[in-house]
């Protein structure tokens, strides 16, 4: 079982009731956006809520730009192998937007190779019309061009990937609820869109859109403001896309929604999928 939530900081959600989540769910491999915490804080963190053991590969931003609001995690008491990559272009290496860790997967999973080059990355909110927005576009061109050159290592027999997080891109009107009133704002963008296109024609698969199927949703993200959550007014941009060999063992896919807007610990829902039986 592989989870991924965008924090919004990971002391907060601590604070809103983060543990209890992750003491029910007890996922193998978690993935966090927006940690905003330093290395001894989150493993604190982690060994509270679910005791120690775990390996953790942890990016914080260091540049201007993304200190105190970035920071991704891979975590895992599976085995791993190798050291933590962080970089996949030099201009974002202190941006804390990237982190891989390749993870060995259970016996008996099935996993092509055994192993799994799991990401976790956080992807610019992005401005139209703004540098703000040309640094998400240099970032995506940056993403693309490693998921190609993940995608042919697990072709060519290497570890299957996993790229998850926080995306920032609604692909399809069926991700986003109010479509039509932001066809020209950051996350819902042709040119955004098309980066997303890209990766499912090099055979990425969106596992928990190929698991749902044709429907709206379900979402993960949802304003604080107003009645978002509430009415369901909300966002897909939370993912997990797959290499082949390893999104044909999905079985299962939820967005642990809140049940009230009281008992949300951060304005994103963990995507969790089950690799496996």
């Amino acid at each position: 079982m592989i989870a991924t939530v965008n924090t919004n900081g990971i002391r907060a959600a601590v604070r809103r009731g983060m543990p209890a989540w992750l003491q029910q769910r007890q996922p193998d491999v978690l993935c966090l956006q927006e940690v905003r915490a330093d290395d001894a804080t989150l493993g604190s963190l982690l060994d509270e809520a679910l005791g120690g053991g775990w390996h953790v590969a942890h990016v914080e931003p260091t540049d201007a730009g993304s200190k105190g609001r970035a920071g991704v995690a891979v975590a895992t008491k599976l085995a791993v192998s190798g050291q933590p990559r962080t970089t996949i272009d030099p201009r974002f290496d202190g941006a804390g937007r990237w982190v891989e860790l390749d993870v060995q997967a259970p016996e008996g999973s099935g996993v092509p190779g055994g192993a799994v080059t799991v990401v976790s990355t956080y992807i610019h909110s992005g401005e139209a019309g703004t540098p703000k927005q040309d640094d998400k576009m240099a970032f995506l061109d940056a993403v693309t061009a490693r998921m190609a050159q993940l995608a042919q290592t697990a072709a060519d027999g290497g570890p299957q990937a996993l790229v998850v997080g926080d995306l920032n891109i609604a692909h399809t009107e069926r991700d986003i609820r109010n479509w039509k009133g932001n066809l020209k704002k950051a996350g819902f963008l042709p040119e955004e869109r098309a980066h997303l296109d890209a990766w499912a024609a090099r055979g990425w698969v969106d596992v928990p859109r190929a698991l749902a199927g044709d429907v709206d949703g379900p979402y993960s993200w949802w304003s604080w403001r107003g009645q978002a959550f509430d009415r369901d007014t909300g966002w897909r941009i939370d993912a997990q896309w797959a290499t082949p060999g390893l999104a044909a063992l999905a079985s299962a896919s939820v967005v642990d929604r809140a049940a009230t807007y009281a008992e949300r610990f951060s304005d994103h829902a963990p995507v969790v999928v089950t690799y496996g039986g």
